[in-house]
């Protein structure tokens, strides 16, 4: 998915050959996105794009090349869900984006070419904004229930371990990813059977459920539905990881394991670490569009949205403009919190305490010679 910009479409209409009259039904079909077509230029969508994939290829190489290294079942789980959500994330990169990129490429086209791709009637969508809405939906929802399941699996390994290595398999853990894929888009799929629907969003070139225009009451249950889902799999994922980091902490105040212990508990550690990173990412990006979508939604539907109906609209261009970007800081939370990455923070960090601590006890000595030779000189007076 890619970042959504502005556009004006006034000069489009006064360079229409046709009538006034023309010109005043095709502004009325488009009223809601009048000035808001995409830029003729997608180079900036396309180089966004271009980087969200590469940063999600490397993450997904980092992290097979990871499970095929360890064979622990804990770390080996792990890194299969992880490896499933980066994989998530870059189809929801590439098919969001590519819809996303041809309707700013279409800005290039000539005039009569440009106003029949660029057409957003919220009132008719056609199939590929509602293909565009159902992954908006399914891509949103994906991620946050897979950092839920990551969070909710790594906090029984950590404090069930036992448990964990008789509950939790690589088949299961194949079950429980298809049965979260099957989730997701069956809620994706729910405007299809009259409950809510997609539309043209601002500015025309992105859809999501109808929140904005003639808000219904299934429109109001169907962003309900979504955003309480999405809201409380963020909630459950950070309950679960700070149970997890609670429980590794106390273990390593306790100092009662062994050094394999002490061993596995690094890679602990390092698990947990990358969750909370996931689960930081998601809510910054995720929950400005989630809560933005519910309000704009419930005022649109009591009627009381009118005074307020563009800054409702800017909100919801800058909430969508974030969730975009979880897709790609997500990457690097597996780029930059590894063991290996954390390690040498911890080092530097070290270094660079201790070399202030000796700079420091440095200066107090010098400080303190200075005082008792100032003294031995007034006794000598």
């Amino acid at each position: 998915m890619l970042v959504m910009q502005h556009y004006n479409f006034s000069g489009i209409m006064a360079s229409s050959p046709h009538s006034n009259h023309t010109t005043v039904v095709q502004e009325t079909k488009v009223e809601t996105c009048n000035a808001t077509l995409p830029p003729s230029n997608p180079t900036a969508a396309g180089l966004t794009m271009t980087l969200g994939i590469l940063f999600n290829v490397v993450a997904l190489i980092i992290l097979a090349k990871a499970y095929n290294r360890f064979r622990r079942r804990s770390k080996a789980t792990f890194l299969l869900l992880a490896s499933s959500l980066v994989a998530t994330d870059l189809a929801g990169h590439v098919i969001p984006g590519a819809l996303v990129l041809r309707r700013y490429s279409a800005g290039t086209g000539s005039t009569s070419d440009t106003a029949s791709h660029l057409s957003c009637n919220p009132a008719d969508p056609d199939a590929s904004c509602l293909f565009l809405g159902g992954c908006m939906v399914f891509f949103g929802l994906c991620p946050l229930f897979l950092g839920c399941a990551m969070a909710a699996e790594r906090c029984l390994g950590v404090t069930k371990p036992l448990l964990h290595a008789r509950l939790v398999t690589t088949a299961r853990t194949k079950m429980a990813l298809t049965l979260i894929w099957l989730l997701a888009l069956c809620v994706a799929l729910l405007p299809f059977f009259s409950l809510g629907a997609y539309t043209y969003q601002y500015p025309g070139t992105w859809c999501f459920i109808r929140v904005m225009e003639g808000t219904k009451a299934t429109d109001l249950a169907f962003v309900m539905l979504f955003s309480g889902l999405a809201l409380s799999s963020l909630a459950l994922a950070f309950v679960c990881n700070t149970i997890s980091g609670i429980t590794l902490v106390r273990a390593r105040l306790k100092k009662r394991s062994s050094s394999q212990r002490c061993s596995a508990r690094s890679h602990d550690t390092e698990m947990v670490v990358q969750l909370v990173g996931i689960m930081v990412t998601s809510c910054i990006c995720w929950s400005p569009l989630l809560v933005f979508g519910l309000m704009s939604a419930t005022r649109s539907y009591s009627g009381s949205l009118s005074s307020d109906r563009e800054t409702y609209r800017g909100l919801m261009v800058m909430g969508v403009r974030m969730a975009t970007c979880n897709q790609i800081l997500d990457p690097w939370v597996y780029i930059l919190l590894r063991r290996a990455i954390l390690k040498k923070i911890y080092s530097i960090t070290k270094r660079q305490a201790s070399f202030k601590g000796s700079t420091f006890r440095s200066i107090r000595w010098d400080v303190g010679y200075f005082q008792n030779s100032e003294k031995n000189t007034v006794g000598k007076i």
